[in-house]
């Protein structure tokens, strides 16, 4: 994680089986959306060593009163909407920084 980084955010997505390669396609294709966004330093899409269609999303922010302005903006929304359809089931833990290595 980048020094400036206070928060982050990190997705779990289990898919619906057998589109995963229409998920990370989908999820390339509108990366835009965060990536584009000033308090974003970064994002990547992971997915699970052992379960198919498992995937974690983490994007890291300057701090979350940034992150929550960009979760509620319109390209944000509109992001959203073009992996829900991919969706089976997600959750969502957000965490803040308060060390690191030194």
């Amino acid at each position: 994680m980048p020094p400036t980084a206070g928060f982050r955010v990190m997705l779990t997505m289990r898919i619906h089986p057998g589109r995963g390669a229409e998920f990370e396609q989908a999820w390339r294709a509108a990366g835009a959306a965060v990536s584009g966004h000033p308090a974003n330093l970064g994002h990547r899409l992971y997915l699970d060593g052992g379960t198919e269609d498992l995937y974690y999303i983490c994007s890291d922010w300057i701090d979350e009163e940034q992150f929550r302005a960009f979760e509620n903006s319109p390209a944000h929304l509109e992001h959203r909407e073009k992996l829900h359809p991919y969706r089976a089931e997600g959750s969502i833990a957000m965490m803040r920084a308060v060390g690191g290595a030194a």
